[in-house]
């Protein structure tokens, strides 16, 4: 009896610890660099017009705060970012040109954090910032010919590279979005492939590359003794 009574007394003195954490929370500094572009189904389909992957180029840097229950968490992101597409044309007499836009972008994301991973689904909205056209050396502002706010699909998954005590921690990862909007305004029809060269359609951004951020904790919900009300504790 004494000995059911001991494991008894154990469980529950482990069960009460488990329940100090509620909710914990964290900080973090990201940057991400790679492919960041635009497809156009009417330049897919144009003759002598190319906009493949490796003719764009992206870099951002945010912030985030984590707010998490045991693996799962939402993970809500603040990110300046800046990409560029540029459009190849080998038709003869034709030039050819790129865009060059800014954008902040808010992420929230739903992230499972496991076994030093994690998995990352959600939605962006993206607040268009400045739109260049580029053709040769001249730079033209075409920002009112786009839609100022855009929403994506956001996919991610990555691991620790540095620390897993929860208080400081490095982690590296792949992140893909694709617009599910047109950023080009509907009564537009002369981007991102000039007026009569194709029918209009859709032109709806991504982005593929590598995140790195750089986290710290910053406390959770929990109870300091048994019996007492959760309180804020810092890591």
């Amino acid at each position: 009896m004494k000995q059911f009574l001991l494991v008894a007394a154990l469980f529950m003195t482990t069960g009460l610890f488990a329940q100090k954490q509620i909710v914990w929370f964290d900080a973090g500094l990201k940057v991400q660099y790679g492919a960041s572009g635009f497809y156009s189904a009417a330049i897919e389909e144009a003759t002598g017009y190319n906009h493949e992957l490796g003719l764009t180029s992206g870099f951002g840097y945010g912030g985030k705060l984590g707010i998490n229950w045991q693996y799962n968490g939402l993970s809500l992101e603040a990110f300046y970012n800046k990409s560029r597409q540029d459009v190849e044309v080998t038709n003869a007499g034709e030039p050819s040109y790129s865009y060059e836009w800014k954008a902040i972008d808010i992420y929230a994301l739903y992230r499972n954090a496991k076994n030093l991973g994690y998995f990352e689904l959600g939605p962006k909205v993206s607040m268009l910032r400045s739109m260049d056209g580029i053709v040769g050396n001249l730079r033209t502002d075409v920002k009112n010919d786009f839609n100022n706010t855009n929403f994506a699909g956001v996919l991610g998954f990555g691991a620790n590279i540095m620390g897993n005590d929860g208080r400081f921690s490095g982690i590296l990862g792949l992140r893909f979005e694709y617009g599910f909007t047109d950023i080009v305004k509907k009564d537009v029809n002369y981007h991102p492939i000039p007026a009569g060269i194709g029918e209009r359609k859709t032109t709806n951004p991504y982005f593929a590359g590598l995140v790195f951020e750089f986290n710290w904790g910053i406390g959770y919900f929990g109870r300091a003794q048994c019996g007492a009300r959760s309180k804020f504790i810092m890591f």
